[in-house]
């Protein structure tokens, strides 16, 4: 029982961090600067997470392939999960 607890609660703070991931992207379309609290707290949550996975990555001119990465890996790690 205890287990599949964990297992369950560390699925939705996964899936809830990718739903914030999903969120940052599509709300750098309509305010690329990130000014309003919504952005700010956007920006605070995930770039932790995005920001060493854009070091690694090659330039990719305008775009950022890093939310695509963490969106990729947090999908294997979900359906690894038992």
């Amino acid at each position: 029982m205890g287990a599949a607890f964990i297992s369950n609660f560390l699925r939705f703070l996964l899936l809830a961090f990718e739903l914030l991931v999903i969120g940052r992207v599509l709300l750098s379309y309509v305010e690329p600067r990130a000014q309003s609290g919504i952005a700010q707290f956007l920006v605070q949550i995930t770039e932790p997470v995005l920001a060493p996975i854009r070091r690694m990555l090659p330039k990719g001119g305008m775009f950022d392939f890093s939310p695509l990465i963490v969106i990729l890996i947090i999908g294997v790690v979900v359906r690894a999960l038992p």
